[in-house]
């Protein structure tokens, strides 16, 4: 089905919960509802974790849910913000303006166009495909519901971790009314956000919402006008900077990496045609027009050795300023008819547009070789050279992108006796395109620019399924569970071509436009900076610019996989209050595939001695089962309420994107590599691989607790202890040779030389029992507020909550040595404010501070060359004052 005929098919629908919950979640926006809510009881929460409205101490789910003013609280714009309030979740800003969301250790890196997350992102119980789209500002809604464990049956679609659907807040019928709120912080932070439902008759209603933020950029930046300068190895600099400087210009803190510049606007209506069906529509609109994250030095490894940073850990020096243009458009529409008292039907259709251009500085600066290393002599040889340089200067961006896809969901829900079940159809396509480049400006072995584009006009991605799920209370206490759902996937690529090649520089990115001359001859030279220009490159032409290369590799190719997945529980009621249950479910990713590549990299392989093949490189579905026992329960007259949830998973075929060995080779020159490049006979790409088995116990518990009148007390502790298995190649050759033995590191594993093939090159280590990536062992969050009645019906809040993690690696070989280690220790967060209130909640005034002790907390962690190391860091402190208005 076209866009245009799926629209016009769907204009009159939007995915819609039952009426009751719908009116009930609105309603809890307004001041009534809001006064009511502080009272001494624990307020009852109602989630759509089952695709029923069912209470969260009913729910059988392990299941996290937050309202608009908790997230409000938090300072909580995107699902970046949320990184360390839920047991067992993680969440960091990830590569292309996406967001990386790990749940019980199971996470995706992969953020392509054909990649997928392993943590379904729904909005309003429809799911969305892209990474990026959880990105989009979080204003204007009635609850966030996290899914913890796999929801293969009723979320389906690459939730092999879990689940986040965020519901918005829809038009009602309770009156006109709305809400302005404002936001000022430190580093010229400045927010606003605006509400206004309308009621125009009895039976249709409007409501519109708008946010906006601006804010520097916390990075200490400065232009990037680098020379290389070594003299005594024939690296004469001549007071022309030797970066690219084609987009090299100052920029103000506002434009600086880590700023945030990005608004979003809602318009949903509401129509009754009758008692029994609703329609309803939204259209949302969201750009972030931001620089982009950045990554740093990690100044607390190098303290102490000569790697010790200079000055700060947020310097960072830029000749590609960040630039970002995103736009994600979406309309979601969908009916909700219900046939009679115990039958509906939901039909619910989104289609979104999200297009995108990005640059992005690689190397920040922070790549160049110390002036002690063992530089290479200046490559004026017939052979050039391959050794260390005294500059590296790397910069991507995508060109154009647009990702297009619809998402149609039919539901079918009843409800006989003691049985409800609800049944669906399912089905996704996007065809996405986009244009990506990389560009190396000053490339082995001559100081060529290396450059490759990714040229992807069709890539296709489809997704089918049908399900159904019923619950039988077969017992006056007890509820059985059976859920099946059969998924079937295809991706496809059609007409993408890849240009170029930056793993080696070429002459033919200049295009004749400048002459370097004969390496071995006194004429050479390597470019300066501004010998670069914009006819160079894609920006001069697309694919004729990269004409003077070997003709551009195809990628047309197609693979497709299917799986059954399934639920199977039971719950207890021990009381009116208390809830047992145990279940069985699991979860399924598909496959995939990466660009077409030779095997060996266009040179010989070690294997065989002769040239390496095509492939693509493909990797197969990775899934899930996950066992889990939860209890939920009400006590003291309804002001506890706890949550407790154990759970043992089975991790099959984990996907895993990164630098992953490919093959061993021979190098041109056919010489050994040397100390400071111990991997140069080693083929490594940006690819996705299976791992094995990996065994996934956990514990999770959550509170919220009113011990005293206006107090609150509540908080979780999580614990996994992620274990991994069948990783029988896995190859051990990081900081290999003279940086380990430097800080006394085992050495790594001697190279594989045996008899099986599919081994050489790799330095064999068992990581057997290793612990996941960013999945820390214990961690504890708790929080504190206490309301003080003031005259004249006043109310002041004071508010504090600590977040502690325990140390989690970045890698599976948990590498936590000192100085080159590729972890995080164990740390603490504390955020606190102070909020005044006016009687009724006509208006409120808050004072907060966020990162209240300035925690330098990495959230990734690698070298940068040698032992230099880089991280990315969770936000510097933030404070502010924000105020609102309902009216």
């Amino acid at each position: 089905m076209s866009v245009a005929v799926a629209s016009a098919c769907a204009f009159a629908a939007l995915p819609v919960q039952a009426q009751t919950q719908s009116d009930t979640q609105a309603t809890a926006t307004t001041p009534a509802a809001r006064q009511a809510q502080t009272s001494d009881t624990i307020p009852e929460v109602t989630v759509t974790a089952t695709r029923f409205s069912t209470s969260l101490l009913k729910t059988p789910v392990a299941v996290t849910a937050f309202s608009q003013d908790q997230l409000t609280r938090k300072g909580v714009t995107s699902m970046a913000d949320l990184g360390n309030e839920i047991p067992n979740v993680t969440i960091n800003q990830g590569l292309d303006s996406g967001v990386q969301i790990t749940i019980r250790g199971i996470t995706s890196t992969n953020f392509t166009e054909t990649g997928d997350p392993a943590v379904g992102f729904h909005v309003d119980g429809l799911y969305s495909p892209r990474p990026q789209g959880a990105q989009a500002l979080m204003f204007d809604i009635d609850q966030l519901e996290v899914l913890r464990g796999p929801q293969g049956t009723l979320f389906g679609r690459n939730s092999t971790g879990g689940s986040v659907n965020v519901i918005t807040a829809k038009p009602d019928f309770n009156g006109n009314y709305g809400r302005a709120e404002v936001d000022f912080g430190n580093y010229q932070k400045k927010q606003i956000s605006l509400v206004q439902n309308v009621v125009v008759n009895d039976s249709l209603a409007l409501r519109g919402s708008f946010m906006r933020v601006v804010r520097d950029g916390y990075a200490h930046q400065t232009q990037d006008l680098s020379e290389a300068n070594v003299p005594s190895k024939g690296w004469v600099p001549n007071g022309i900077p030797d970066v690219d400087m084609r987009y090299n210009h100052p920029v103000s803190p506002r434009d600086y990496y880590t700023n945030q510049d990005e608004w979003a606007a809602r318009l949903q209506a509401a129509l009754r045609i009758n008692k029994d069906l609703t329609l309803r529509a939204a259209f949302e609109n969201f750009q972030d027009s931001g620089a982009g994250y950045a990554f740093f030095r990690d100044c607390a490894s190098g303290a102490g050795t000569r790697y010790a940073c200079p000055g700060s850990e947020w310097d960072i020096k830029v000749n590609v300023p960040g630039a970002t243009d995103l736009n994600i458009r979406t309309l979601r529409t969908g009916l909700d008819w219900n046939l009679n008292d115990h039958t509906s039907v939901n039909y619910n259709f989104a289609v979104s547009d999200q297009r995108r251009s990005q640059i992005t500085d690689d190397d920040l600066g922070l790549q160049n070789a110390p002036s002690w290393a063992d530089i290479a002599p200046f490559p004026n040889t017939p052979d050039g050279n391959w050794g260390t340089w005294p500059l590296r200067d790397t910069w991507h961006r995508t060109a154009d992108s647009r990702y297009l896809s619809t998402v149609h969901e039919l539901q079918l829900k009843q409800k006989l006796g003691s049985l409800k079940y609800v049944s669906g159809l399912f089905w996704m396509h996007e065809r996405n395109r986009i244009d990506y480049e990389m560009t190396e400006a000053i490339q082995h072995p001559f100081g060529d620019p290396g450059s490759v584009v990714y040229a992807q006009p069709n890539r296709q991605v489809d997704s089918k399924a049908i399900y159904s799920q019923a619950d039988w209370n077969f017992a006056p206490k007890w509820t059985g569970t059976l859920g099946l759902r059969y998924n079937d996937d295809w991706k496809q690529d059609q007409g993408g071509k890849v240009y170029g090649a930056n793993w080696i520089g070429n002459p033919a990115y200049y295009r004749g436009m400048y002459d370097r001359g004969t390496p071995g001859t006194p004429d050479f030279v390597i470019h300066d900076g501004t010998d670069l220009t914009q006819l160079m490159g894609w920006a001069g032409g697309g694919p004729i610019a990269y004409a003077g290369y070997a003709n551009a590799t195809n990628n047309d190719h197609k693979e497709s996989w299917s799986k059954v997945t399934w639920r199977l529980g039971t719950q207890y009621q021990i009381t009116p209050r208390q809830m047992a249950y145990a279940s069985i479910s699991t979860g399924y990713k598909a496959g995939g595939f990466a660009d077409k590549v030779d095997s060996c990299n266009y040179h010989l392989c070690a294997a065989t001695g002769k040239p390496g093949e095509a492939t693509f490189l493909p990797y197969g579905p990775e899934t899930v089962t996950n066992y889990e026992l939860g209890y939920k329960g009400r006590f003291l007259d309804n002001k506890l309420s706890l949550s407790v949830t154990a759970f043992y998973m089975r991790y099959k075929d984990m996907q895993l994107t990164g630098n992953y060995f490919v093959n061993q080779i021979i190098p041109d020159n056919h010489l050994p590599c040397p100390a400071d490049q111990p991997k140069c006979d080693v083929y490594e790409s940006w690819r996705t691989i299976n791992v094995g088995d990996t065994r996934i116990p956990g514990l999770e518990i959550e509170w919220d607790y009113k011990p005293w009148h206006g107090a609150r007390f509540g908080g979780g502790f999580a614990l996994i202890d992620t274990s991994v298995h069948g990783f029988d190649n896995y190859s051990d050759d990081y900081q290999c040779g003279d940086v380990r033995a430097e800080f006394g590191v085992q050495p790594c594993p001697a190279v594989y030389n045996g008899t099986n093939k599919a081994l050489l090159g790799r330095r064999l280590y068992d990581i057997t029992g290793n612990h996941l990536p960013n999945t820390p062992k214990y961690q504890v969050n708790m929080n504190f507020a206490q309301d003080f009645d003031l005259a004249g019906g006043y109310k002041l809040t004071p508010y504090v909550k600590v977040n502690w993690r325990d140390k989690a690696y970045f890698d599976l070989r948990n590498s936590d040595w000192a100085h080159i280690g590729r972890y995080q220790a164990a740390y603490a967060l504390v955020d606190a404010s102070a909020r005044l209130e006016a009687p009724e909640g006509k208006w409120f005034a808050e004072a907060y501070v966020r990162n209240a002790f300035d925690k330098r907390a990495k959230t990734s962690g690698d070298s940068l060359w040698g032992g230099f190391m880089q991280a990315s860091y969770v936000e510097p402190r933030m404070f502010g004052i924000r105020a609102g208005l309902n009216y």
